[in-house]
């Protein structure tokens, strides 16, 4: 009974049907009259019997060229016809302005022809990057940090034994292809109320998530599909692990949120429990990128704790993708004060050994006196390029004018996409020369 509400008043479809309809009989009666099968009496009479009353109107020479111009007008009410249903039916359940459903399904296809890119990272710089990555390549693995332990996350965290949700709360919002306002609702954070103060949304409902479905990987793959993200995002591991550093002066600090707080140099980074398994998807992620990125973001709590995930270190070295290392725009206080370009670099290196990294992407533009002001006051300076040190580490450095023009110092996620691309393209084509050149 529930297909006649089809024809309810307001619908919006019945038009639209009823012009697929008369395509069909134009297109059957054109059919049937340029085949010429008066022998077949019933599909006369259901079909094109009154089509047999009209030719009595037309020249016989005409018949068959009348035919010919139902068969087109028919095929084109029946097409038009049904896209204009499905328009109908998008515009219900996608009440927001959408593209034309030929150019939704031309992005999907060309974002699926992308570069497969894996993005490791986590906080502001990686959720920087993949806004940019998703408008090159609907093929994106970002893999997320879990060893936040402050914050909404940190009491998540404790509370409920579950990984740290908050960088990956960040990262599908980024990588979302929803309307505005379900981004709103992810990132919105209680100002109020006793349990509810710090929380944000995104986290609660990721939560929630692993509650039902009792797996905390399930739960980010499925809120992925809540928010219609281009690509995956994966948690490095899904051990409950926490973050511990030790200092140049020999003291150690545990947890991801104070290793700032002492303001001393951080000499190496430790995982605890050491070396815990990882996610099989993101070492298969790996095995098959072609381009792999590392940052920006915070050096020692976003990107090298991922490094310290088993096996990770070992499939980035094994890899055949372009490797790169986007280096941040500004020191951070507490983790990289006073630190080069490649002194970042040289920290990678510490943590993860040689042959991981094949080019490193800077920012060469001069940030505007008012920003170096301004960070200067809170500690922090743009970082330096060091760039004959860079090449003697064995990479190659790349030089672009990345920064967003906005009240902060930060990398524009068009820019430094389009950046990436770039060295992707130049490093593939030079693989190709030499291989050329190898044959012969």
């Amino acid at each position: 009974m529930g297909c006649w509400k089809w024809l309810y008043p307001g619908m919006g479809v019945k038009r639209w049907l009823l012009l697929v309809v008369l395509g069909v009989l134009l297109f059957s009666g054109g059919v049937v009259l340029l085949a010429d099968v008066h022998s077949v009496a019933l599909i006369r009479i259901l079909i094109a019997g009154w089509f047999y009353r009209l030719t009595g109107l037309i020249p016989s020479e005409l018949v068959n060229w009348a035919a010919m111009g139902c068969i087109l007008l028919g095929s084109f009410f029946i097409c038009f016809g049904i896209r204009q249903t499905i328009n109908s039916l998008i515009s219900v359940l996608m009440p927001r302005p959408t593209p034309s459903l030929v150019d939704l399904v031309y992005s999907k296809r060309q974002l699926g022809r992308g570069p497969k890119i894996v993005a490791f990272g986590g906080g502001t710089g990686l959720s920087t990057l993949l806004r940019g990555l998703k408008e090159f390549s609907g093929n994106l693995t970002a893999v997320v940090t879990v060893a936040d332990d402050g914050g909404s996350s940190g009491r998540l965290r404790s509370q409920l034994g579950i990984p740290a949700p908050g960088d990956i709360r960040n990262t599908l919002v980024a990588l979302a292809d929803t309307e505005p306002l379900m981004e709103k609702l992810f990132q919105y954070r209680f100002a109020e109320g006793e349990e509810l103060k710090g929380h944000s949304f995104g986290n609660l409902f990721i939560a929630a998530m692993t509650a039902v479905l009792g797996d905390f990987q399930e739960a980010v793959r499925q809120s992925s599909r809540v928010l219609f993200i281009r690509g995956q995002v994966l948690p490095s591991t899904l051990a409950s692990v926490v973050l511990r550093a030790s200092y140049n002066d020999g003291s150690t600090v545990t947890g991801e949120s104070k290793i700032p707080s002492p303001g001393k140099r951080i000499e190496r980074l430790y995982l605890d429990p050491p070396s815990p398994p990882a996610v099989k998807e993101t070492l298969d992620a790996i095995a098959e990128a072609d381009i792999i990125v590392l940052g920006p973001g915070s050096l020692y709590t976003s990107v090298l704790p991922n490094l310290l995930v088993a096996g990770v270190v070992d499939a980035l070295r094994a890899s055949t993708a372009v490797r790169i290392y986007v280096c941040n725009v500004m020191t951070q206080p507490g983790e990289t004060d006073g630190y080069t370009a490649a002194d970042h670099l040289q920290a990678v290196l510490d943590h993860a050994g040689e042959k991981i990294v094949d080019y490193v992407l800077v920012n060469s533009q001069r940030a505007p006196a008012r920003l170096i002001k301004r960070y200067r006051e809170e500690g922090a300076h743009q970082v330096q390029i060091d760039g004959h040190r860079l090449q003697s580490m064995g990479v190659q450095v790349v030089k672009r004018a990345l920064m967003e023009e906005s009240d902060l110092a930060r990398h524009d996620p068009q820019k430094l996409a389009q950046a990436v691309i770039e060295i992707w393209l130049q490093h593939r084509g030079n693989s190709q020369r030499s291989l050329v050149a190898g044959i012969e």
